[in-house]
């Protein structure tokens, strides 16, 4: 069967690409450059808990260390008052520190890419073509062709081809897909440079700085890299007025200056040049500026804009392709690297085994849905915290009784509606089944929890992520005893049974507690670490139907027990160049069959004035899509939230 073509070779794309690799799928990368990653201090990525073990499972955990930064502290400041400080857990190797104290990772994202190309040019399924264009694709019930221009213009043939080519998307466009939303939504200033602060390793969210005026609207950040390195950033009012060197040099040397808490003991010894200690002007004028290095500067326009569709035929969208985001610190490559995590192992079960519709749809209905609810969530939130009218923001909000700062810091902190994991609670891929109620609901993302594996080894739970099926067995007290006889004692027998007869590739792990399961306890993780369903004792029926309704399929249709191919047994990379012809994968459907999501709303909303709701695509809701659902959903294209429809 042919490979699967990644189009672009950013984080996205790449992460896509190795996780293919990770499940024994070919893989060819088509780079438009020249391969070298532009050393670019101030463009920065956030890593949160679920995306940074993500990257970590493809073997750059080390680059995510040594490139990286986790932060001690997280404060919110208003004017000279402290709002919040939260300490974050120390990382330690065994993991120990609870999921809600841990700190995201802060890296340069050339340092990311970097790391993921050193991870992939070990891989013998894949393989990166630098100075190759994307021209045209041409789909059939078999493949997807891809023509490319460049230095390695040709013909690609591959089984499906996803377009992770950034906002201006060439995949996009031949796809003739929508791409609503709204421009220039915040506009920063960004600075990365070299200095001392007075809360060393802490990141922090300083609204109303005195040295800006106390104005409300004003707003600087500053997060910690590592060599003493940091990222600031200013957000600017509305509108394009130019941001000038010697303004963007003012800004740092007024957020310096007002963060200094002592003066040096000489001032006599300022230099006053760019990058030496020198007196700061304007209101409090008797602190200095400390010294500091200048390493690059820019500045971030975001935008808020989402694809109508994320799938046609054999052609998927994902990470800036497919949505842009990153208002009130939302993320917008964590949620490209949840679409990379989401769809390479739904991938894996196509090529390896065939896919139905459902299974390549919930692609688009749960990762589009997730992201929907978030742009809603940021666009309800943006006036409303922007322009200081508390009356209204606490009725209009959702969640605003917590406060106006804890709501501006949940997006940096993984929390709330602007920065919490996604669920897929009305996910396509659903069991038929319900058990008992533990702490996480269907459909979120998994505690973190300790596990023993099979070879009695201690792991988190989200180290065992992407092979398969996750069976968590909640078993308290079994830590005491030896691997040997638990093995084969109480449960372990039958459940064992059970999951050697499961129509996909499973693996048993075992853990003291869960939070809020009871003792024997039987948890089903997806391959992304999203929770199927809890189950009560071992329930072999109930287990299959869950595995049968992960792969997307009825229960008992289709199914054949045994494993899916190991990687090592898939290979060695199959490029088809020329248009060779391929052996497409089964249950593909009609080319451009059915929108993805389509007849369902998107996750997070019910369609009742939700702006961001899935709205079934231009062809129309399918066949799921009730009178009501028809009547209330809301059409990205012609509401006056999303005016423009231009690239």
């Amino acid at each position: 069967m042919d490979p699967v073509i990644v189009v672009g070779a950013g984080p996205v794309g790449l992460s896509l690409s190795l996780a293919l690799a990770r499940l024994g799928v070919p893989s060819v990368v088509l780079d438009e450059t020249a391969g070298q990653e532009d050393t670019r201090p101030a463009r920065t990525a956030v890593l949160h808990q679920d995306t940074a073990a993500f990257i970590g499972r493809l073997g750059c955990a080390d680059s995510l260390e040594s490139a990286g930064t986790r932060w001690t502290a997280w404060r919110t400041m208003r004017r000279r008052r402290l709002l919040e400080r939260i300490a974050f857990a120390p990382q330690t190797p065994d993991g120990a520190a609870p999921a809600t104290a841990v700190s995201p990772v802060h890296l340069p994202q050339h340092a990311l890419t970097r790391a993921l190309r050193a991870a992939l040019a070990h891989e013998k399924l894949a393989e990166i073509v630098t100075g190759s264009r994307l021209a045209g694709l041409e789909q059939d019930e078999q493949g997807v062709s891809a023509h490319t221009r460049g230095a390695n213009g040709t013909w690609w043939r591959g089984s499906y081809l996803i377009g992770c080519d950034g906002p201006r998307s060439t995949v996009r466009k031949l796809l003739d897909v929508r791409f609503p939303g709204r421009t220039a939504v915040e506009r920063h200033a960004v600075a990365a440079l070299r200095c001392e602060l007075p809360w060393p390793g802490e990141a922090l969210l300083h609204r109303s700085p005195p040295r800006h005026g106390g104005a409300p609207g004003s707003e600087v950040s500053a997060r910690p890299l590592p060599d003493g390195i940091w990222r600031l950033d200013w957000l600017l009012p509305p509108g394009r007025e130019l941001v000038t060197p010697d303004a963007l040099v003012a800004r740092i040397r007024d957020s310096l200056a007002g963060w200094t808490t002592e003066p040096p003991a000489d001032p006599a010894g300022a230099t006053g040049a760019d990058g030496g200690a020198a007196p700061a002007r304007g209101r409090g004028h008797g602190r200095l500026v400390p010294p500091y290095e200048l390493l690059d500067t820019g500045v971030h326009t975001v935008h808020h804009r989402l694809a109508r569709r994320w799938r046609r035929g054999r052609a998927f969208l994902a990470g800036d392709a497919a949505h842009l985001l990153g208002a009130l610190g939302t993320q917008g490559l964590d949620e490209g690297l949840r679409d990379a995590e989401n769809l390479a192992w739904k991938l894996g079960l196509a090529w390896h085994h065939g896919a139905s519709d459902v299974l390549l749809d919930s692609y688009q209905a749960e990762r589009r849905g997730a992201v929907a609810a978030r742009l809603r969530a940021a666009d309800q939130a943006l006036p409303l915290l922007r322009d200081g009218r508390s009356a209204r923001w606490r009725t209009v909000l959702p969640g605003a009784v917590r406060g106006r700062s804890t709501l501006l810091t949940d997006g940096h902190l993984s929390r709330g509606p602007l920065g919490a994991p996604p669920v897929y609670a009305r996910t396509p891929l659903a069991p038929p089944v319900t058990g008992p109620v533990v702490e996480t609901p269907p459909g979120a993302a998994v505690t973190d929890v300790p596990v023993t594996a099979s070879d009695g080894s201690v792991v988190r739970l989200r180290d065992r992520l992407g092979q398969g099926l996750l069976v968590v067995l909640v078993a308290p007290g079994t830590g005491v005893w030896d691997r040997r006889h638990w093995q084969s004692a109480g449960l372990m027998p039958r459940l064992t049974e059970a999951v050697d007869a499961l129509p996909m590739a499973a693996e048993i792990l075992v853990t003291e507690a869960y939070p809020g399961a009871a003792a024997h306890t039987v948890l089903l993780v997806r391959p992304d670490g999203h929770l199927v369903t809890a189950l009560s004792g071992v329930r072999p029926a109930e287990m299959a139907a869950c595995a049968d309704a992960v792969r997307g399929r009825e229960y008992g249709q289709g199914a054949e027990p045994g494993r899916a191919r190991r990687p090592e047994e898939a290979g060695d990379l199959g490029v088809s160049r020329d248009g060779g012809a391929g052996q497409g994968g089964a249950g593909a459907g009609e080319l451009g069959s059915g929108a993805p999501g389509s007849g369902a709303p998107g996750e997070g909303g019910s369609g009742k004035g939700g702006a961001w709701v899935s709205d079934g695509g231009e062809g129309g809701p399918g066949a799921g899509g009730a009178a009501e659902s028809r009547a209330s959903a809301v059409d990205p294209a012609r509401t006056s939230m999303l005016h423009s429809e231009d690239d």
